[in-house]
C-alpha cells in the first residue's frame, strides 16, 4: 500500500486518509491504495463503515495527477491500463459491489476527480471553506469518471450542466442548499463529525447495511412498481437481500425492540 495513503481503524469504522501534498492528487498507486484499503473494509467481519478524508490540508483532492497523465504522451495503452485500476479512479468511482458504506469528509477544495471521490461515498460531509468544481472541459476533456454520470442525477439537469461546462464552483452552503452535501461545519470540526457518524451507521445490522448497499443503486430509476418488486422474498437479483431476509440478525432486531434491549448483531 502506498504510504500516500493512510488508513486507521477505530471500532467498527476505517478512515482512510490521502497524504500527498499539497493537493493530494491521485496517481495509479493511490488508485490502487485506496481499493485495498476499501477491500479489507469490504472483508472484514468488524467493520462496518469507512471514512474518506483529505486530511487538514487547503485541498481535500485535486483530481488525477496531471503530471502523470502528461508523461502518458497520448499513448493510447498506458492511459488505458491507468484507466483500468480496480475498482475505477481513485479505487472508489467503479467499486461497484462494495456492500459497506463510505463516508466523505472534504475539508477544502474538491477538483475534478476530487468532486467525483465525494459523489462516489455514500455521505458528503463538508467544512465551510469547502469549493467543489470540475474544469475538465477547459482541459480538453470530461469528468468521466463520475462527474457526467452523478452530477446530473443529484442536481437539477441544468444547475449540474452549467457547472459542467463552465467550471463554475460550487460553494460548501450552495451545495447544502442542493442538498448534495448533508453537513456543513466548521473545517476543525469536520474530523470529529465524520467519525461520530460513521460510528452511528456502523451500528446498524451488518447485513441490512450491505442489503442497503446493493439494492438503493439499481432501484433508482426503476418505476415504483418494479422497485417494489426488486424487494420481495426470493429475488435472486440481490442476494445480499435476501440473506438479510432469511438471517438471525432480522429476528434479533424485533426481539431485541420487545425486550427493550440493545441488539447484539451476528451478522448472519
Amino acid at each position: 500500500m502506498s504510504t500516500q495513503v493512510r488508513v486507521t481503524t477505530t471500532g467498527k469504522v476505517m478512515e482512510i486518509t490521502l497524504d500527498r501534498p499539497p493537493a493530494n492528487a491521485i496517481t495509479r498507486s493511490v488508485s490502487e491504495s485506496i481499493h485495498a484499503a476499501l477491500s479489507q473494509l469490504q472483508a472484514d467481519p468488524e467493520l462496518q463503515c469507512g471514512i474518506i478524508s483529505g486530511g487538514t490540508g487547503r485541498i481535500f483532492c485535486a483530481g488525477w495527477d496531471l503530471k502523470e497523465l502528461a508523461a502518458m504522451d497520448s499513448n493510447e495503452t498506458a492511459l488505458s491500463e491507468s484507466l483500468a485500476s480496480p475498482g475505477g479512479f481513485a479505487g472508489i468511482t467503479e467499486f461497484w459491489d462494495l456492500r459497506k458504506p463510505v463516508v466523505a469528509a472534504v475539508n477544502g477544495i474538491a477538483v475534478g476527480g476530487g468532486f467525483e471521490i465525494a459523489l462516489a461515498c455514500d455521505l458528503i460531509l463538508c467544512s465551510d471553506t469547502t469549493e467543489f468544481f470540475f474544469p475538465e472541459l477547459q482541459r480538453g476533456f470530461l469528468p468521466d469518471v463520475g462527474g457526467i454520470q452523478h452530477l446530473p442525477r443529484k442536481l437539477p439537469y441544468n444547475v449540474a450542466m452549467e457547472l459542467l461546462l463552465i467550471g463554475r464552483r460550487l460553494s460548501a452552503q450552495e451545495a447544502l442548499g442542493w442538498g448534495l452535501v448533508n453537513e456543513v461545519l466548521p473545517g476543525s470540526a469536520l474530523p470529529e463529525r465524520a467519525r461520530e457518524l460513521a460510528a452511528d451507521i456502523a451500528e446498524g445490522a451488518p447485513l441490512a447495511l450491505q442489503a442497503l448497499k446493493e439494492v438503493m443503486p439499481r432501484i433508482q430509476g426503476l418505476p415504483i412498481r418494479e422497485a417494489f418488486a426488486a424487494t420481495k422474498p426470493g429475488n435472486r437479483a440481490f442476494p445480499a437481500y435476501q440473506e438479510m431476509l432469511y438471517s438471525e440478525d432480522f429476528m434479533e432486531g424485533g426481539r431485541a425492540f420487545a425486550e427493550k434491549r440493545k441488539p447484539v448483531w451476528k451478522g448472519r
